[in-house]
């Protein structure tokens, strides 16, 4: 049996705060994250810990020696200890914790020094069971037969993975599961009237065929009529988004081919299922006229009595990642007064972000070239 006081060490509630951690951190901002930590008594894990510089990793791992060592000097979780941290008199709750998550191997990643290492247990994942998820949310999104379309999905991309080339944008990992659920589920309310074969059939083609090189094309449209075999390919109509990107892009003095238009199309669709995505491709491959032509066309089929419309105003906040320096992109703290300014990233979301009563759409677009660095 337990006392009351042991029953409350247990049943106490913890707050527990995840801080992505960058470059820009020191040991002096570390510091003062700790001091908070452990007189609150929280926990914190810092996610991707090894995107610190070696050399301030190295001052973490001596704080959290002197943290970790008092904490072990305390009996109960009733008990509190008073130490000196830092040039300050702090009184630590024995609740206080910290955990680390981290890919090893990435570009611009630190190995952690071995006395860092040894202050935490490791603990390797495994990875996911993609067809239970699939299964589940299949289910979750009104499926009659989730784990037969569950099974199919994962055979899709294990069969692309081993048969299509090997490009860096490809993924078949669990972002792109995830992403053709929510097309799937999408789709579901949109089309009730379909078989459900035919909508994962269109949600694997929306979200797959945007990315892939013109000659893995072949072999993807292979593998789905081997997985789906006598289904029909569910047409499209875009109806006035058709009409308008035509519109739009004359407009520009771009010339509509059914090409530039079909990409169109397809990051229309993306842009439904997905926060983020990238435009890749040569330099003049037409991504910047793709996504301006229809952001006007969007706009233009603005309809101001439907707020659920997918047709709204669109504003794009545009900037060249590589013009600037990290810091002034995604913000800094000041090596005098030990304050934080923002970047010009966090400026351009926060204004997209702001007037929140409207419906208008805001595409923040990083229009640069791609490094491991500020892309994460």
């Amino acid at each position: 049996m337990l006392d009351g006081a042991s029953c409350w060490g247990f049943l106490r509630i913890l707050r527990c705060v995840v801080f992505n951690c960058s470059p820009e951190m020191d040991y002096l901002m570390v510091g003062k994250f700790f001091k908070g930590l452990a007189s609150s008594g929280a926990w914190c894990c810092f996610d991707e810990f090894n995107r610190i510089y070696i050399e301030v990793l190295s001052v973490i791992a001596q704080q959290l020696l002197q943290l970790f060592t008092a904490k072990q000097s305390l009996e109960s979780y009733n008990d509190t200890c008073e130490l000196e941290f830092d040039s300050t008199l702090i009184t630590m709750k024995p609740t206080f914790n910290v955990f680390i998550t981290m890919n090893p191997g990435y570009a611009g990643r630190s190995e952690l020094p071995d006395n860092l290492a040894a202050l935490f247990r490791p603990m390797a994942m495994m990875v996911p069971d993609y067809g239970l998820i699939g299964e589940i949310s299949f289910y979750a999104f009104g499926f009659e037969k989730g784990r037969h379309l569950a099974k199919k999905m994962v055979t899709t991309f294990q069969l692309c993975s081993e048969q299509l080339s090997a490009q860096s944008h490809y993924d078949y990992g669990m972002r792109a599961v995830k992403t053709v659920i929510e097309a799937a589920g999408l789709n579901k309310r949109q089309y009730p009237e379909q078989s459900e074969s035919q909508i994962l059939l269109r949600a694997l083609r929306d979200v797959n065929v945007p990315k892939f090189l013109k000659d893995d094309l072949p072999l993807f449209e292979n593998i789905i009529s081997d997985l789906f075999p006598g289904v029909e390919r569910p047409q499209m109509d875009y109806g006035r988004l058709e009409e308008a990107c035509h519109t739009e892009s004359l407009a520009q003095n771009l010339q509509p081919v059914p090409y530039f238009v079909k990409k169109q199309f397809e990051l229309f669709d993306m842009i439904q299922v997905r926060h983020g995505m990238m435009l890749v491709g040569p330099t003049g491959g037409g991504k910047t006229c793709c996504y301006r032509s229809l952001q006007r066309a969007c706009t233009s089929l603005l309809d101001t009595s439907k707020t659920a419309s997918p047709y709204q105003k669109v504003h794009v906040h545009c900037l060249n990642p590589k013009s600037i320096t990290q810091s002034q992109l995604y913000g800094s703290f000041d090596e005098i007064t030990r304050e934080w300014s923002d970047g010009v990233a966090a400026e351009e979301i926060r204004n997209a972000t702001r007037d929140a009563a409207q419906p208008d759409h805001h595409w923040v677009m990083f229009d640069g070239p791609v490094d491991a660095l500020w892309i994460e």
